[in-house]
């Protein structure tokens, strides 16, 4: 066991030290296809779960980052996860440009998983009951577009699925107001500053309105 978190972690410091040595710190974009899971583009993997080439992804908004990250990271079958924005004009924006609501990008988590162990539609459902999809700009105390939720999809069947199980949660009355949660396609995704990866697990305690265990 020690000797695998050994590997674990010397493979991920490598692959971190090669992506800073080639793109610099923070806010760099993350372009991410099936067969491109080792680098990793500084993903934060969970646990000892191995790496696979058949590792897809997924990409949501649900408000503050930090406890949307922490709810995928709590899921069966996600393999890694990264912090970032999404969805904006800007490039490379830092966290303060995009706080002040002109960038237009959201508070995201690129989500990677196994498609041997979950699927698409369990992660949309994930999702859905982790926050609130019916407040337009804000999750709890947290208010602005960059707490928006959204999903952006990867390729049409994650739209379609998106949109289905969108609407099937509308016509179910289990919200008594409208879900205003957005569906576009996934544009450049900037990774976060370090310090925002996996914040919950590196700040004990830390507040958030999402179910965290």
């Amino acid at each position: 066991m020690r000797l695998n978190k050994t590997i674990l972690f010397l493979f991920t410091a490598a692959v971190i030290i090669s992506l800073m040595a080639g793109c610099g710190a923070h806010g760099k974009e993350a372009h991410m296809n099936n067969t491109e899971l080792r680098s990793v583009q500084q993903a934060s993997i969970v646990g000892e779960k191995a790496i696979s080439e058949n590792v897809q992804s997924a990409t949501f908004a649900g408000g503050c980052f930090w406890g949307v990250e922490a709810v995928f990271r709590q899921t069966e079958g996600v393999v890694a996860t990264a912090v970032g924005y999404t969805g904006g004009s800007k490039e490379n924006p830092t966290y303060r440009e995009v706080c002040t609501g002109r960038t237009g990008h959201a508070e995201a988590v690129r989500v990677y998983y196994d498609p041997d162990k979950t699927n698409y539609a369990k992660l949309v459902d994930k999702f859905f009951a982790s926050h609130n999809p019916t407040t337009l700009n804000r999750q709890g105390p947290d208010v602005g577009t960059q707490y928006r939720s959204a999903i952006f999809y990867h390729d049409e069947s994650q739209k379609e699925i998106a949109k289905k199980t969108k609407e099937a949660l509308q016509d179910s009355a289990k919200f008594e107001r409208p879900i205003v949660t957005e569906i576009k396609p996934a544009g450049p995704f900037y990774m976060a500053e370090d310090y925002h990866q996996r914040y919950f697990e590196k700040n004990k305690g830390a507040y958030c309105p999402h179910p965290v265990e």
